[in-house]
C-alpha cells in the first residue's frame, strides 16, 4: 500500500461511456490525476471502434451519437468507422485535457482501507472513493458450445476477429448469429465467398419504420428491467430487431438473408441437423455477441443468483461506490452518454455525503 495513489474516482476504459464519465467529472470540478484518474488497457483512443474491421464504414455504422461537448462533424462515410472515431476521441481527450493512461490493465478491484477500493494494475495500484467502471464488452467475444466443435477442419472465428470479406474468397462460410453484426458480414461477404449460409437460434425480427423516442425507451426499459433484476444484461439491439433499410430488403430478395434454425452439430466437414440436412463449410464465422468484461470485480461479491450485478440506474445495488456505465441500457452509444452525466451526479453526492454536505441534483 505504500505506493498506492489516491483520487476520489477511478475510470475503468476509455470507450463512449468511460470518457462520458470523465467528462462530466471534468465538467463538475474534479481536476484529472488530482482528483480522478482514466485506466485504459487499448494502446491508443477508440475504445472498442479501433478494432473494429476495415470494411465497416462509417456510412454503415447504426446510431454513433457523438460524445457530450463535442459534435462529430464532417466525417466521410467511405473511410473505415475505426479510423474516423479513433480520431475523434483522440481530439476529444485532447480538447477536455482528460490524461488518459494507457495501456494499463485493470487486474482486480478489492475492499481497501479506510472505506476506499483498491484497483490493482499493471501500472501500480489505486485507491479510490467511487468507481466508474465503463470496460464495455468486445474483451469477452462469446463463443457458444455445440457437439463436434473440436472436430471441424476449417476454421472458425468471431466477429472480433473478422477481417473483412476479401479473405473468405472461395470459400464455404457458415454464418452464425441474428444480430447486426451477423447481416453485416453476410451481406459483405457474399458476393467473394463460394457460398453462405445463415443460422441463428430465433427467426430475426425485422423493424419497418423509423426508430423513434418512444420505441428506443421502450426498448432500453427492457434491458434496464434485467440488471435490475440481477440478470445479465441483454444488448439494447437484441430488443430492438434489425432496420428493415435497402441493404437487408436486397439480401432478403437476393436469398442472402434467408435464414435457417440452429444446427444441431458440427462434423469435420460442415454443419448438420438432426432431420438429416448437412452443410459443407470451410469457415464458422460466430456472429454471437459478447458478455461485459467485468471479471475484474469478482473480488467485491457484486454479482447475484442470475448471473448479472444488480444495477440501479448506474449504481451497483451491493455497492454504492461503483457504477457501472455502458453496462446494459446503457450500452448504446447515446445510453453510455447519458450514464456518465448519472454516475457522476450519484458520485458527488457519496462523497459530499461522506464530508456531510450537500450536493444539488
Amino acid at each position: 500500500m505504500n505506493n498506492t495513489r489516491e483520487v476520489e474516482v477511478v475510470v475503468i476504459g476509455a470507450g463512449q461511456a468511460g470518457l462520458a464519465g470523465a467528462y462530466h467529472l471534468r465538467r463538475t470540478g474534479f481536476e484529472p490525476d488530482r482528483d480522478f484518474v482514466v485506466l485504459d488497457h487499448s494502446p491508443g483512443p477508440g475504445g472498442a471502434w479501433q478494432f473494429r474491421w476495415r470494411s465497416l464504414t462509417y456510412g454503415k455504422v447504426h446510431g454513433m451519437h457523438a460524445l457530450p461537448g463535442m459534435e462529430l462533424t464532417g466525417a466521410d462515410p467511405a473511410r473505415p468507422s475505426s479510423e474516423v472515431i479513433r480520431e475523434y476521441f483522440a481530439a476529444y481527450e485532447r480538447e477536455f485535457d482528460l490524461r488518459v493512461r494507457r495501456p494499463v490493465d485493470v487486474l482486480a478491484v478489492r475492499e481497501g482501507s479506510g472505506g476506499r477500493l483498491l484497483v490493482e494494475t499493471s501500472a501500480g495500484d489505486w485507491a479510490t472513493r467511487a468507481l466508474i467502471n465503463a470496460t464495455g464488452t468486445w474483451d469477452r467475444p462469446f463463443w457458444p458450445r455445440y457437439p463436434g466443435q473440436e472436430t471441424f477442419r476449417g476454421r472458425q472465428l468471431h466477429t472480433a476477429q473478422y477481417p473483412g470479406p476479401e479473405e473468405f474468397a472461395g470459400q464455404r462460410v457458415v454464418v452464425v448469429g441474428g444480430g447486426a453484426s451477423g447481416t453485416q458480414h453476410l451481406l459483405e461477404i457474399a458476393p467473394y465467398a463460394a457460398a453462405t449460409t445463415w443460422v441463428t437460434r430465433r427467426p430475426p425480427v425485422f423493424r419497418e419504420g423509423p426508430f423513434d423516442e418512444n420505441a428506443g425507451r421502450a426498448a432500453v426499459a427492457l434491458v434496464e428491467e434485467r440488471v435490475r433484476q440481477g440478470l445479465p444484461p441483454k444488448s439494447v439491439v437484441s430488443v430492438t430487431g434489425l432496420p428493415l433499410n435497402d441493404a437487408i430488403r436486397q439480401g432478403l430478395a437476393d436469398g442472402v438473408l434467408d435464414r435457417q434454425p440452429m444446427f444441431d452439430r458440427i462434423t469435420p466437414n460442415g454443419v448438420e441437423w438432426n432431420d438429416g440436412r448437412h452443410v459443407d463449410a470451410d469457415v464458422i464465422l460466430w456472429a454471437t455477441g459478447f458478455r461485459p468484461a467485468i471479471e475484474h470485480l469478482a473480488p467485491l461479491r457484486l454479482r447475484e443468483p442470475g448471473g448479472g450485478i444488480r444495477v440501479d440506474g448506474t449504481r451497483a445495488v451491493a455497492d454504492p461506490r461503483v457504477h457501472l456505465v455502458g453496462y446494459g441500457p446503457s450500452a448504446s452509444t447515446i445510453g453510455a452518454n447519458r450514464a456518465g452525466r448519472a454516475a457522476v451526479r450519484d458520485i458527488r453526492r457519496l462523497l459530499a455525503e461522506a464530508e456531510g454536505e450537500a450536493v444539488a441534483a
